[in-house]
């Protein structure tokens, strides 16, 4: 399972960081999801691995535009690119009205249909062969939400001895039976594969959460969860002088969530313009100071471009920084 930041800044680009938008591979070599899709996300997605016409799904968190804007381009170079499989489009129902609307506006059709999904209603639920797609309501100046991915389909061992034991010799209904599918031999009976296959390992768990300023709304959703991926807009100093109207979390707000549901991994993520790498700014260094004097877990502060890999051991690894913010 492996992500790749492409905007993890908030509201508005800066020259070193684009909006918000996340790719997150599993399943397969290319295959992969687009969570959030600020202005510009296709531009940052060519300088990446990732092609549109391997895009599984699109996952909006809320309607803001550093989270919405790129859609409309994006979604039409999928479109020149020779898109043709239908592409599920998970999202507060007015996002299905916005690109709607600025591919009509503009004399732009697609070359596939896109599936809207309205991930407000009572019911939502979205699952592929991959991965199952949970909702968490967060707390924002619009409805807003956090996605809960656990793989699904974990790989299974064969319970040889079993098999051997019971008469059924090796061959392709072994090789059924390992892949999750149910067997009736020819005298009749049938195998079923969860009584001669074992899965042996946990599936894992990932939360990219929308902007959001109650951590604590994720408690739930976070248990057996290996990483969040959360906002940190400001500083607690920050947040106190900016006051409660943006509704955006702290690092420290975040930093003490996480250490308090003890999960083991936290990535920080959407971080005011502000925040600058360079002397005589403020500096993103102290977004990181502050969430280590709260969290004692994995912690990393997410760049643009940045890579990480949750492993099936569930350790979280960002080739060529050692996890260090």
């Amino acid at each position: 399972m492996k992500f790749t930041f492409l905007g993890t800044s908030a509201g508005t680009p800066t020259t070193a960081r684009n909006v918000t938008a996340l790719a997150l591979q599993h399943g397969g070599p290319k295959g992969w999801y687009l969570v959030d899709c600020g202005e510009g996300t296709q531009h940052q997605l060519l300088r990446t691995r990732y092609s549109m016409l391997q895009l599984r799904a699109i996952l909006i968190t809320h309607v803001h535009g550093d989270h919405t804007f790129g859609l409309p381009g994006l979604l039409s170079s999928a479109s020149m690119a020779g898109r043709t499989e239908p592409l599920p489009l998970i999202a507060p129902a007015p996002v299905r009205a916005f690109v709607e609307t600025a591919l009509a506006a503009c004399d732009s059709t697609l070359s596939y249909p896109i599936e809207f999904i309205d991930v407000e209603q009572d019911s939502f639920e979205w699952r592929d062969d991959y991965l199952q797609v949970e909702r968490v309501p967060l707390s924002h100046r619009v409805p807003c939400y956090g996605y809960v991915f656990t793989e699904r389909n974990l790989e299974r061992s064969l319970l040889s001895d079993k098999l051997k034991a019971d008469g059924i010799l090796a061959g392709p209904v072994w090789g059924k039976l390992q892949q999750g599918q149910d067997v009736v031999l020819e005298n009749g009976t049938e195998l079923k594969s969860d009584a001669y296959t074992a899965v042996n390992r946990q599936p894992r768990r990932l939360i990219v959460a929308g902007d959001n300023d109650t951590p604590e709304l994720l408690r739930d959703a976070c248990a057996g969860a290996q990483v969040l991926i959360h906002e940190a807009t400001y500083t607690q100093a920050v947040s106190d002088r900016v006051g409660p109207a943006p509704q955006h979390s702290s690092a420290a707000q975040v930093a003490a969530f996480a250490e308090s549901a003890q999960l083991p991994a936290l990535i920080l993520t959407h971080f005011s313009a502000r925040y600058q790498y360079h002397q005589g700014n403020t500096l993103i260094s102290e977004i990181a100071d502050e969430a280590r004097q709260y969290y004692n877990g994995h912690l990393n502060l997410a760049d643009d471009f940045a890579e990480f890999e949750l492993h099936k051991d569930l350790t979280l690894t960002r080739p060529g920084r050692n996890g260090q913010p």
